[in-house]
């Protein structure tokens, strides 16, 4: 009798439903089924009517640095055809008096390469070291590794007229009313060092300063009037 008895109350205790949850059974979320993952993907979808332009987007940034790339070789080769393009440069041995010439150079030719040309056509200074000569344009001293280019393409202007125009005229101030202003450009002038430190007292030498990329020349004004 008394094993039948423990043998019913074991079969009660195992009908008994457990109340006890192990850990693994709380954290573990009942898989979803493929309709409502597909549900969670498109309202995860871009709307096409709302501006994300603003957001991030490696594609869209790769492909604006291609084309930068593509416009910036271009750039690039269009300015070395411009600096390979010949011109004709109109200067003046200047001793006080002009002696004209002209040379044929490059645009992108330093203005130290120009004097080094030059020394070829002018007799006057064809024992000249470069670095005593000087080059004047509309009344500026320019530096030597300054080049025609620098000029050209940006449309600079001097005291007395553009120095990006390099072809001969005459010196207004000489055949003209000095104090009127012009839009011709005046043919640049060599002179060689020792001659300047001379005579720098002395028009129109007196108006001479060095190119400062700086400053801004503005109206071409020429108060100084030649000795009569």
């Amino acid at each position: 009798m008394l094993r039948s008895e423990q043998k019913k109350n074991k079969k009660r205790k195992s009908k008994i439903p457990s109340t006890n949850l192990s850990f693994e059974q709380e954290d573990s979320l009942p898989e979803l089924d493929d309709s409502e993952k597909l549900n969670k993907k498109q309202a995860l979808k871009k709307d096409p009517y709302v501006n994300t332009s603003f957001l991030p987007d490696k594609q869209r940034d790769e492909l604006i640095a291609e084309k930068r790339e593509i416009f910036r070789s271009e750039w690039l080769q269009e300015q070395e055809r411009i600096k390979n393009e010949e011109i004709t440069v109109a200067f003046s041995y200047w001793d006080g008096s002009g002696h004209r010439y002209s040379v044929s150079c490059k645009k992108g030719d330093s203005i130290s390469t120009f004097l080094e040309k030059s020394k070829l056509v002018a007799h006057q200074i064809r024992g000249a070291n470069v670095e005593n000569l000087m080059f004047i344009k509309e009344d500026l001293i320019i530096p030597h590794h300054y080049t025609f280019y620098d000029f050209i393409v940006n449309k600079v202007r001097g005291k007395s007229g553009p120095l990006f125009n390099f072809t001969a005229y005459e010196d207004i101030r000489l055949v003209n009313d000095a104090t009127v202003e012009k839009q011709d450009s005046h043919v640049g002038k060599i002179c060689e060092r020792h001659w300047y430190e001379r005579n720098k007292h002395i028009f129109p030498a007196n108006r001479w300063e060095l190119y400062n990329p700086e400053l801004t020349y503005g109206p071409y004004t020429i108060k100084d009037k030649p000795p009569k």
